[in-house]
């Protein structure tokens, strides 16, 4: 391939468990011929810039730093990604670059800049490594990742936990390497562990390390649309019904909306009933507001994901993605429309009836639905804090 028709193909590899993830790229490495890693070091770019290094299976390469943006690290990281690959395209001598993201860098976001670099880079896979063992400890670890050393920039708020769950659900590959020692070296992945990784990550495919297949897998192709919308609270690819090896998933589905103060009240309990909890519902005085849930660490997000279909005027259904029309169709109501409450927790050791209880029980009451939508506004209003005011 001459210079400048060079088509590079681009596979990143995420995750907190440092030792995993460079387990995973030496891997990568060793077994796909003229391949090359990029790494940018984000440990001291709060108080400097980040560190460049690239590498192939014999060694480094070349290296270099970058200066902050913003001082934002990732925004650093994002103007030089770019153009490093664009060169090592140019130098045509490679037929794969893997992108080794640093520990808290999520890949969706670094996914979106390569996919929209276009030509010639070809992002082909994404891939987060994990050590099964210590996939429990991060989804329990609600610690910041500022307290950990782990931000990105000045302003990031984000928690181990929450970090590591998007890490986990969003790539189609996700590289396994028992026994990496990150800080928990004695311990050892049983086969709770893989359950639970298993029932989180319906979508990925599980690929061993040390079995040699990893390079081949990041080789396959990537759809970083379809990705974004298996992410998407209106579409998103949530765990499945499923009981093994003490490790429960609960789908927990129902058309009736909720009782605003009432669930308000009991979501401490069930932010705490399992370890990973994810999903979309609907509020009885918001009925038109489409609502996320998203809970790891201990820690709930609940966010506007903006209106329910049945609430658009049917002219602005084409602006909508097809994933989306599918997802809501397959919830359609002939009195609600796509007005729906679908949660998922997951967790070791899960007690299924004593969430469906108390999930049942903050939905209005035979007498309160009845009450329609007129009598549902003069509910109390207890997200209001939570949501746009707009919404």
């Amino acid at each position: 391939m001459s210079g400048g028709q060079a088509r590079l193909p681009v596979a990143l590899v995420a995750g907190l468990h440092t030792d995993a993830r460079r387990a995973a790229v030496e891997e990568i490495l060793r077994t796909v011929p003229g391949s090359v890693a990029l790494h940018h070091d984000l440990t001291s770019a709060l108080d400097s810039a980040v560190h460049r290094t690239v590498r192939d299976a014999g060694g480094l390469l070349g290296s270099g730093d970058t200066p902050l943006v913003n001082d934002c690290a990732c925004c650093a990281l994002r103007e030089d990604l770019v153009p490093e690959l664009l060169r090592l395209a140019e130098e045509g001598r490679h037929r794969l670059a893997v992108v080794e993201l640093w520990d808290s860098v999520e890949p969706q976001a670094m996914a979106a800049v390569i996919a929209g670099a276009g030509a010639p880079l070809a992002l082909t896979g994404v891939a987060t490594a994990v050590d099964p063992a210590l996939v429990l400890p991060c989804l329990s670890n609600g610690d910041d990742l500022a307290d950990v050393g782990l931000a990105a920039a000045p302003t990031d708020q984000r928690t181990v936990a929450d970090t590591f769950a998007r890490q986990l659900e969003y790539p189609t590959v996700l590289a396994l390497v028992e026994g990496s020692s990150c800080g928990e070296a004695d311990e050892t992945a049983d086969d709770s562990d893989h359950a639970l990784l298993a029932q989180l990550t319906p979508g990925a495919r599980a690929v061993r390390v040390e079995g040699g297949a990893l390079g081949t897998a990041l080789l396959a192709g990537f759809d970083v649309a379809a990705a974004a919308a298996r992410q998407h609270p209106t579409c998103a690819l949530l765990p499945q019904e499923c009981d093994e090896h003490g490790v429960g998933t609960l789908a927990w589905r129902r058309t009736r909306p909720f009782h605003p103060q009432r669930l308000h009240a009991a979501l401490e309990d069930l932010t705490c009933a399992a370890a990973r909890s994810r999903g979309r519902f609907w509020l009885a005085d918001h009925p038109d507001t489409l609502l996320s849930w998203d809970a790891a660490g201990g820690a709930l997000c609940v966010e506007s994901a903006g209106p329910w279909l049945a609430a658009l005027p049917d002219a602005a259904w084409e602006m909508v993605p097809a994933e989306r029309r599918v997802a809501a169709s397959l919830d359609w109501h002939p009195e609600h429309g796509d007005r729906c409450q679908y949660l998922t927790f997951t967790s070791p050791g899960l007690d299924r009836d004593g969430l469906l209880a108390l999930l049942d029980s903050c939905l209005l009451t035979d007498e309160e639905y009845a009450e329609g939508r007129e009598g549902w506004k003069e509910l109390p209003h207890a997200f209001d804090d939570l949501l746009d005011p707009v919404a």
